[in-house]
């Protein structure tokens, strides 16, 4: 058993008196705010059956610094950080890229002082931005994400999956999937990586094994984790991790690839840190997601005719790539036949151009699920359009976004609405009155009362 943290209780009993969260009726027309951009999105809902869903009240821990020292010491599963640094030639750290909102001004730079002390100088530290297939992270959003100190002290690199020769090549998984991994993170004597746990549209929950695959994976491993076969199995989905392919496909590659310590936390719906994980690739990351998932689930007791959701603002819904995980997010919820309507800003359009050409070009969901199972059909980020078509297959959706280029409007799969009282006006006149609504978005994990996980 881990000592407890001195004057402090531990995230561990901060998990214990978290409950679930409860949908919580509105008896009349109110105001309410849901995330949107940088600075949410206020909408009037009618009078009726609604329901808000809402992540569980968690506190933020308190001395943050204080508790994050203390852990490093005193992680769950593995020695203390500073023992498994010392003696160590150099340390790769892996972070988040900038669709994550990981606090990375705060947990770096204990953890950086400690591998410090530990006798590694900085100069022999690298700071890996895991992109997955995302693009890089440079400049002035590269301080963004680390802060001017960091970015200014470190040798700063963004992994890129499409660039083989940056790659590493380490057998297959079970799955036959070649392991291809980022050769600076392969290569390094320390491996470290940092996460911020929550749910996920195809691994149940992020963080941990995450960190490195997709991470720091190559786009020849991804064209097998991220395939039409994996991705339609029922257990890969968001809140499921016992049964779940990729997880299982993801734990095998981040074993392959080594992982000496991790770093996950645990946030709130004001995206305060409320729990810190970290040690042992697989304990560590597993009391993580079950503090998050009693943090994160929120019940109803039948499916309602219309969601209005969003893809929790800045900077999840930068794209309507990833918009598309506040989607799936509140699918569960749905009825056959009902709808979701969703506010995301796509400050920056659509998405990649791979994704941008798949989505406008997709026909209807069964066109789709023709191409992929095409043999040799494969295009990157079709798994997100793979994951729209899952949403599209039993609901209507409905859009509001003042990122989507004008010309792309009539070509989407989803209805641009011109707001979300418009959008829900029509969409209850067709579907029913019963309406639920996610200000959270994917931070919300969405299940009917009753149903298993």
């Amino acid at each position: 058993m881990r000592p407890a943290a001195p004057d402090a209780a531990d995230a561990l009993s901060i998990a214990t008196r978290a409950g679930g969260g409860e949908a919580n009726a509105l008896p009349h027309s109110v105001r309410t705010r849901i995330d949107y951009g940088r600075d949410g999105l206020d909408i009037r809902l009618p009078e009726g059956d609604t329901r808000i869903l809402e992540m569980a009240h968690s506190d933020a821990l308190a001395r943050v610094e204080e508790r994050l020292e203390y852990l490093l010491q005193h992680p769950i599963g593995t020695p203390s950080l500073a023992s498994l640094a010392r003696g160590r030639e150099n340390a790769c750290v892996v972070i988040s890229d900038i669709t994550r909102p990981v606090p990375n001004r705060v947990i770096l730079p204990p953890l950086l002082k400690l591998i410090e002390e530990a006798g590694i100088a900085v100069d022999r530290i690298t700071i890996l931005v895991g992109t997955g297939l995302h693009r890089p992270n440079e400049g002035e959003e590269l301080i963004q994400l680390v802060g001017e100190e960091i970015a200014s002290s470190y040798r700063i690199v963004n992994h890129r999956a499409r660039e083989r020769e940056t790659l590493a090549y380490l057998g297959d998984t079970s799955a036959a999937a070649p392991i291809w991994i980022d050769r600076i993170y392969v290569e390094a004597d320390l491996k470290i990586a940092t996460s911020l746990i929550e749910p996920h549209l195809m691994a149940g929950f992020s963080g941990g094994r995450k960190a490195i695959c997709p991470g720091l994976a190559g786009v020849e491993t991804m064209r097998v984790l991220h395939g039409p076969e994996l991705l339609a199995h029922p257990r890969a989905a968001e809140g499921r991790i016992e049964g779940n392919p990729f997880h299982r496909q993801a734990l095998e590659v981040a074993h392959k690839a080594g992982v000496d310590f991790t770093l996950n936390v645990t946030m709130n719906d004001r995206r305060q840190i409320t729990g810190i994980f970290c040690g042992d690739l697989e304990k560590a990351h597993a009391e993580g997601v079950a503090f998050a998932e009693k943090c994160a689930s929120a019940w109803v007791d039948e499916p309602v005719d219309v969601v209005v959701t969003s893809s929790a603002g800045f900077p999840l819904d930068l794209t309507f790539y990833q918009a598309v995980k506040g989607l799936t997010a509140v699918l569960p919820i749905v009825r056959e036949g009902g709808a979701i309507l969703m506010a995301a800003r796509c400050e920056e359009g659509l998405g990649s151009d791979e994704f941008t050409e798949l989505l406008l070009n997709m026909g209807t969901p069964d066109d789709f699920s023709r191409r992929l199972r095409e043999p040799g059909f494969f295009r990157i980020d079709q798994w997100q359009v793979q994951e729209l078509c899952k949403v599209l297959s039993k609901v209507s959706v409905g859009l509001f976004s003042e990122g989507i280029p004008a010309e792309s409007a009539s070509r989407l799969p989803v209805e641009l609405i011109p707001s979300i009282e418009a959008g829900l006006e029509a969409a209850q006149s067709r579907c029913g009155t019963r309406l639920a609504v996610v200000p959270r978005g994917p931070y919300v994990l969405t299940r009917l009362r009753g149903e298993g996980a």
